[in-house]
């Protein structure tokens, strides 16, 4: 099976780098979650409701939309969180990928252990500015806020499309498709990986450098 692979390019001061990821990867679980199966036998279920709530950002003007699921954003955030630690480093690079993986699990035979199938694939590849002063952040504040704008929808279009969601699973399969360890949600089940180079890359640093001096330049 080949994932469907999808690759965002962000740049974002290091204070916006925690609600840049979220706002993203909260947006996809939303669109990749159920509520709780209820099976009334191996294959006949009803699903539960999902809640949602809305998030303002602090350091970026957005606002994006979530499961209100406490214990999924709590688990999203401990996954993220060592991503966003390790980019906003003293010493870290400036740039650096983290991507949320769809996946589903296929049964080994024994003495096989069991695989790992993603089916999907959301990569983010951010890049931390620095700024000089309360002026520009105001700039870079409302200019996230945009982007991350385009992103959403770039995002809902994409899963509109449904090139591939894998089906409805029976009673004895649903943990090989959804991870059930929540009480109020069932999401697809997923991962968190990232990637911090050890050193920064020249050319993506003056890219970016330039895409800042351009914006600022525009107020």
């Amino acid at each position: 099976m080949n994932a469907n692979t999808q690759v965002l390019e962000l740049a974002v001061e290091g204070r916006q780098v925690d609600e840049a990821v979220l706002s993203l990867f909260h947006t996809l679980l939303f669109h990749r979650s159920t509520g709780k199966f209820h099976y009334k036998n191996d294959d006949t279920y009803a699903v539960g409701t999902i809640g949602f709530q809305d998030v303002d950002c602090d350091f970026i003007d957005f606002t994006y939309v979530r499961c209100s699921s406490e214990e999924l954003d709590r688990y999203i955030r401990r996954e993220v969180s060592g991503f966003c630690e390790a980019i906003r480093a003293h010493d870290a690079p400036s740039n650096g990928s983290v991507a949320l993986e769809f996946y589903q699990r296929k049964r080994g035979r024994w003495p096989f252990a069991s695989e790992n199938i993603p089916w999907e694939i959301w990569t983010l590849r951010i890049n931390v500015v620095s700024l000089n002063n309360e002026s520009e952040r105001q700039v870079w504040r409302e200019k996230v806020g945009e982007t991350l704008g385009e992103k959403l929808l770039h995002i809902t279009d994409s899963l509109n499309k449904y090139d591939f969601i894998p089906s409805p699973p029976n009673q004895a399969e649903i943990d090989l498709i959804y991870d059930t360890a929540y009480s109020d949600v069932q999401p697809f089940l997923f991962k968190v990986n990232y990637n911090v180079p050890p050193s920064s890359n020249p050319s993506a640093t003056t890219t970016f450098k330039k895409l800042l001096r351009d914006t600022l330049a525009l107020t």
